[in-house]
């Protein structure tokens, strides 16, 4: 069962990287890989780009030449502006067409891989013992709740287990967590104490006066 035990603790750390990261930030991520490859969106991908580029371009010139002093340059940006926003808005609806059902698919895949998994192992190995607790090491009524619901009684059943990867992933997470924010604040102090210091190295009579 070594390996049932295994598979059980990556799928619960797989869903907590998941619900810690985000499903919209790891949709965003996969959608920008998936247009890195030679696929059928990736072209319209690459289109987009290049008209938001040339958008912007004209935007600029449009903002920097005068309407009443060369109207008919104006003219001119003015229409090839609003061509290009027309074809910029087409090619990012047929693109945002193609995203939403790719997202919808992810999606998909994303949950029978980690949520649906995790569901068929907790029900097919319902009746099956995990490992066994060593004889009267524990009162009989711990023995029943860790062979919950169907283990038998003495064992640890997958439920258990699962229930206790999830705790352990959680709290580990939560002082990873912890322990970054504590690095990051050190770090932003010390920058902020160095942007006081002056040219020679001495403290500012402001960061002085701080302390």
């Amino acid at each position: 069962m070594v390996s049932l035990l295994l598979t059980i603790f990556l799928v619960q750390l797989a869903i907590h990287l998941v619900n810690s990261i985000g499903v919209t930030a790891i949709s965003e991520l996969t959608w920008t890989l998936y247009n890195k490859l030679p696929t059928p969106t990736s072209a319209d991908a690459q289109k987009t780009s290049r008209q938001r580029t040339e958008l912007l371009r004209l935007k600029k010139e449009l903002a920097s030449v005068s309407a009443q002093d060369d109207f008919a340059r104006w003219a001119k940006l003015r229409r090839q502006h609003d061509k290009a926003n027309d074809e910029y808005n087409k090619t990012t609806a047929t693109l945002q067409a193609s995203k939403t059902k790719f997202t919808t698919a992810v999606s998909s895949v994303r949950w029978a891989g980690m949520n649906g998994l995790r569901l068929f192992l907790l029900y097919w190995y319902s009746r099956a013992a995990l490992f066994w607790i060593p004889r009267e090491w524990l009162p009989g009524w711990v023995e029943w709740i860790l062979s919950w619901p169907r283990a038998p009684v003495g064992s640890v059943s997958v439920q258990v287990w699962s229930l206790a990867c999830a705790g352990v992933i959680g709290m580990v997470g939560e002082v990873v967590m912890a322990a970054w924010s504590l690095v990051m604040t050190g770090q932003q102090e010390r920058q902020a104490k160095e942007l006081n210091m002056d040219a020679n190295g001495k403290e500012t009579p402001k960061s002085r006066k701080d302390l």
